[in-house]
């Protein structure tokens, strides 16, 4: 009985408790016939939910977004394939998608009537102004009765995600500055820093350059053998991104630490653009220690996309984690907050001799939600002489920066660190 009472609707309750009013006051009164329509009143909404109890809702369902993988703000097409796994017809049904908060409006569609095994395809068009892994379903479905007196609800089980990436801002066809320890170079230069021993031989080819021929392993091997010298050596860059949440300000695309988040991924792939081996240095990889290996593009946008706030000691792990990274040299990039001096000098010590350190220094007072706070000049942020005395090129960031010409900006302030260093 508390099942059918709970599908009913408010309106068939209302009936249910009008004719037994009725029932009462029509036996009370000796009125037989408002005794038959407060009945009427009573039996209708009743008979009514116990219909809907009878139909069988088993749907098998297939959910695909395509592309699974969007960035900020870009659309994701999701295909619903609902099939018909009941014993019988389905009913004509009221379908609503569950969504995150953050994919929109949950849309809302009808489900033709669906004979055993039948399958019906619905669109819908999803997209996100946050990053992040965002959920999909389950599906719900309702059927009504034509009265409104009856509903019944039903979930059809299984979900897919989308997963939406940081916005990627084009740079301009600015270069990095220097080139320091770690850049790209030849084959013939390594052997001139480590022997011959680290040139790769092969078999010789035709269209070989018969002055390439390595003649003591073609003299061991018996047949002819070639130096293969133009297998290049990749630049190197690290990625450091503070995400301590004390440092950070503001919530959503305006906060400072989103800006951080789309400069690290804007930069990443301007940087594998151009050659780079890239490694990410966050919260995230430095627990896992993937930020010992370079990254390619895909799994290191991945990880910017879950990236989320921190603790200081955090970032201690983070800086811990930069240094054997940094160490080879070449390209580090740090995102930061404002830092106190130690810290500071701490990621200043990230920069090799010989090496090139970019800075964007992001102003705690330059972002919404920074109260009481104003947007500082450069001289008002210790880490910023700290940075710059140890050859760093640094660049402070506020609110309503564009990201091209900080980098710019970056880019030349670097070729002068660099160039006093």
């Amino acid at each position: 009985m508390r099942r059918l009472r709970d599908l009913l609707t408010t309106r068939g309750r209302a009936f249910v408790a009008a004719g037994v009013t009725l029932v009462l006051c029509g036996v009370g009164l000796g009125f037989v016939d408002l005794t038959r329509v407060g009945v009427l009143l009573v039996v209708l909404p009743l008979l009514s939910g116990a219909l809907m109890r009878r139909h069988d809702l088993r749907f098998a369902l297939e959910r695909t977004a395509v592309p699974s993988r969007v960035q900020v703000d870009e659309p994701s097409v999701v295909t619903l394939a609902i099939e018909n796994a009941g014993g019988a017809a389905s009913p004509l049904l009221m379908a609503e998608e569950q969504l995150d908060y953050a994919l929109g409006d949950r849309p809302r569609f009808v489900v033709p009537r669906l004979r055993r095994g039948d399958r019906q395809e619905v669109h819908y068009v999803v997209r996100s102004h946050l990053r992040g892994r965002h959920r999909l379903g389950p599906l719900g479905v309702r059927l009504r009765d034509p009265f409104g007196l009856s509903t019944r609800v039903a979930a059809i089980s299984g979900f897919s995600e989308v997963l939406v990436l940081p916005r990627i801002l084009p740079l301009g066809g600015l270069r990095p500055p220097g080139s320091g320890v770690g850049a790209e170079g030849a084959i013939p230069h390594m052997v001139a820093l480590h022997g011959e021993d680290d040139v790769t031989i092969r078999s010789y080819r035709d269209g070989d350059d018969l002055r390439r021929i390595h003649w003591p392993a073609t003299a061991k091997t018996g047949e002819l053998m070639v130096r293969q010298e133009d297998r290049p050596a990749r630049r190197r860059a690290a990625i450091v991104l503070d995400s301590r949440a004390r440092g950070h300000h503001g919530s959503g695309s305006s906060g400072s630490f989103e800006w951080a988040v789309t400069a690290c991924a804007s930069v990443a792939a301007h940087l594998a653009e151009q050659g780079y081996a890239v490694h990410l240095v966050t919260d995230e990889t430095a627990e896992d220690h993937r930020c010992a290996a370079a990254m390619e593009l895909d799994p290191l946008l991945d990880v910017l996309a879950m990236a989320g706030p921190g603790s200081d000691d955090q970032f201690e792990d983070v800086l811990h984690a930069a240094h054997p990274v940094t160490s080879f040299g070449g390209l580090v990039l740090a995102v930061v907050t404002s830092l106190d001096e130690e810290v500071a000098r701490r990621v200043a010590s990230l920069r090799q001799p010989g090496g090139t350190a970019l800075a964007m220094v992001l102003d705690p007072g330059g972002f919404p939600g920074a109260r009481g706070r104003h947007p500082s000049h450069s001289e008002d942020l210790a880490c910023v002489p700290v940075l710059r005395g140890a050859g760093w090129g640094v660049v402070v960031v506020r609110a309503d920066d564009d990201l091209a010409t900080v980098w710019g900006a970056l880019s030349h302030s670097g070729s002068r660190a660099t160039a006093l260093t």
